[in-house]
């Protein structure tokens, strides 16, 4: 069995890849995550996955599985990453107030000097918030390192009215695109 890589170290995303295997490796890298020209949000997360997986499946044997993945919230065509601030976190938090959003989470598998990546969507709808309830939540900490500036695993499921698609996807990979990916790409093996 080839070793098995997960090019992140964000703990939602080790927790999720625990469903697929008891025993995998955490490498993480410094990317540059700026995009350049007129790039969807689809887009944008798909080149950040592979890109995120590809700095560091070179530094390792090509038989390793490396597993990468990017998380976009996106409203109207707006794209939201992880706040910059706390007034930044209060206007994205606003935004998705009383509204539908979709959240794109791009994966990527490097395996034996291939790559194969893909995108995962869902549709969430916030409840109604309060800046009271907004500003609570901000000064709890958990948004600042979150795209769209919330966690549904975390306090801020609270505001999530629905959704349409899959949990893991909303949380940051997409286990069953994920096993998919990686069956395709080490049919072959």
């Amino acid at each position: 069995m080839s070793r098995i890589i997960l090019a992140s170290g964000s703990p939602r995303r080790r927790e999720l890849l625990g469903k697929l295997y008891d025993k995998f490796e955490v490498i993480t890298s410094e990317v540059d995550e700026s995009l350049d020209g007129e790039i969807t949000p689809l887009e944008g997360v798909e080149i950040l996955s592979v890109r995120k997986g590809r700095a560091v499946a070179e530094k390792l044997p090509e038989d390793c599985i490396v597993i990468s993945s990017d998380t976009l919230v996106e409203i109207g065509g707006e794209p939201l990453g992880k706040p910059t601030s706390r007034e930044d976190a209060h206007r994205m938090l606003s935004l998705l107030s009383d509204n539908y959003h979709n959240v794109h989470t791009g994966i990527a598998v490097h395996h034996k000097g291939r790559v194969i990546s893909g995108v995962a969507s869902a549709r969430v709808k916030f409840k109604p918030l309060s800046d009271e309830e907004i500003y609570a939540y901000i000064d709890g900490g958990e948004p600042m390192d979150k795209a769209g500036a919330y966690a549904i695993q975390g306090e801020g499921g609270k505001f999530i009215e629905g959704y349409d698609g899959d949990f893991d996807t909303i949380m940051g990979l997409s286990v069953s695109l994920t096993k998919s990916l990686i069956e395709r790409i080490t049919e072959n093996d």
